[in-house]
């Protein structure tokens, strides 16, 4: 894996500037009805002891289906800890929800009416175009944002006020090229949306790392298509005449049974593979038979059983999922939406304050075991992370396939 890590390093100093998804020791706080020393300390909640936190999430839009899984990670970290200890002052805390409908446009609006309500702290968002978007709302008004799954570098870059608790795409891109290449493919095309951060960031940093680890010329088509295309023949015929081993095409979840069925409708056999959006069972039920085969990398596994946390995660929210009407099976965009909620209330337990930016200023030391790992920011306010999990569609449904970290 050490020729990975040295193509993950090259992939980010070639493609910082491209638009784009251990054990600490320190448990994640327990509910406050399950920690006495919180209950004891803490004075109880007065009407006016409450604390804002915004979700800053797609509901609607292209993106909404998978914005929605990370809203109820949230919530439900929201109804296991509903108050936090604030100076010995118990506060409760109160969501603010906020849908930048899956458009940059729009998620500038949804950022300034977080901070006009008064949050102290927001997460999200999911998709990394609209989280760039409203990066420098955030930072102006010193209001400190926690994405729970924007992938793309630029999300963070420059941006003291930005964190993130999910793996990043020079990572995520070499993982499944890594992969490709492992699995026998020489050549393979590429496919993303022109104008999406996260699609076309996440494509480059495949490419390349493709490239590297094959050879010149391998990479034997590339293509783009604009938001909201439903037909995607023309471009794939393209692929088609080129034969590659793989198709790599990071989208939404909107688009992915689209191009996963019309290619199969057009006969082409490569295998097609994408990045950490693609987790979503809709996709399978839209694609059908169509979608046996395709591989995705992504953050968390619901059998891994090795963490605690997790554990004891997964039983509560599968229930919680039932009750709201949802498939019982936990996307990982959800495990980061309760884990960047626990990132944000274990920062305004160290800052002993609402103010946010001393908020901020508690989330550069912040270091838990979250559900989907140990957690815990770099300089630049990125995830401390180097695991990703490849999973494939089988007999229709996702399967765990193995886990890639760096340095391995």
């Amino acid at each position: 894996m050490k020729r990975v890590l040295a193509i993950v390093l090259s992939a980010v100093l070639a493609l910082t500037l491209l638009a784009g998804c251990g054990d600490s020791g320190t448990a994640a706080p327990a509910p406050a009805g399950d920690n006495p020393t919180a209950a004891a300390d803490a004075a109880p909640a007065e009407g006016g002891d409450v604390i804002k936190i915004g979700v800053f999430e797609p509901q609607t839009g292209e993106n909404g289906g998978g914005g929605l899984q990370e809203v109820y990670g949230i919530r439900y970290a929201n109804q296991q800890f509903p108050t936090v200890n604030v100076g010995g002052k118990e506060y409760k805390i109160e969501l603010v929800e906020a849908d930048n409908k899956s458009d940059k446009t729009e998620a500038v609006t949804a950022a300034q009416s977080l901070i006009s309500a008064g949050c102290s702290v927001i997460l999200g968002s999911y998709g990394s175009g609209v989280s760039i978007a409203a990066g420098e709302i955030f930072s102006d008004a010193q209001v400190p944002a926690i994405g729970c799954s924007c992938t793309n570098p630029q999300v963070t870059l420059g941006n003291d006020f930005y964190f993130r608790v999910c793996f990043l795409d020079p990572f995520q891109g070499t993982v499944m090229a890594n992969y490709a290449a492992q699995d026998g493919a020489k050549t393979a095309a590429v496919i993303t949306q022109l104008g999406d951060d996260y699609s076309s960031g996440l494509g480059n940093f495949f490419k390349n790392a493709f490239v590297q680890l094959v050879g010149e010329g391998s990479v034997v088509s590339e293509e783009q298509f604009q938001t909201n295309q439903t037909d995607f023949k023309a471009i794939l015929t393209n692929i088609k005449a080129a034969n590659p081993d793989v198709i790599f095409a990071p989208s939404s979840i909107a688009t992915a049974p689209l191009i996963i069925k019309q290619a199969r409708e057009l006969g082409i056999t490569a295998k097609i593979m994408a990045g950490d959006t693609w987790e979503n069972g809709s996709i399978i039920e839209n694609a059908g038979a169509d979608a046996e085969g395709v591989a995705l990398s992504t953050f968390f596994d619901e059998g891994d059983t090795s963490n605690a946390v997790a554990t004891e995660f997964i039983t509560g929210f599968k229930e919680y999922l039932v009750a709201n009407g949802q498939d019982e099976i936990i996307p990982a965009v959800s495990a980061l939406g309760y884990d960047a909620y626990l990132a944000a209330l274990k920062a305004i337990e160290t800052a002993g304050s609402t103010d946010p930016v001393a908020i901020r200023d508690a989330l550069k030391g912040v270091e838990f075991e979250g559900v989907t790992g140990a957690i815990s920011f770099d300089e630049n306010g990125d995830a401390n992370k180097d695991k990703a999990f490849i999973k494939v569609v089988e007999n229709g449904q996702f399967k765990f396939l193995k886990t890639v970290s760096v340095g391995e």
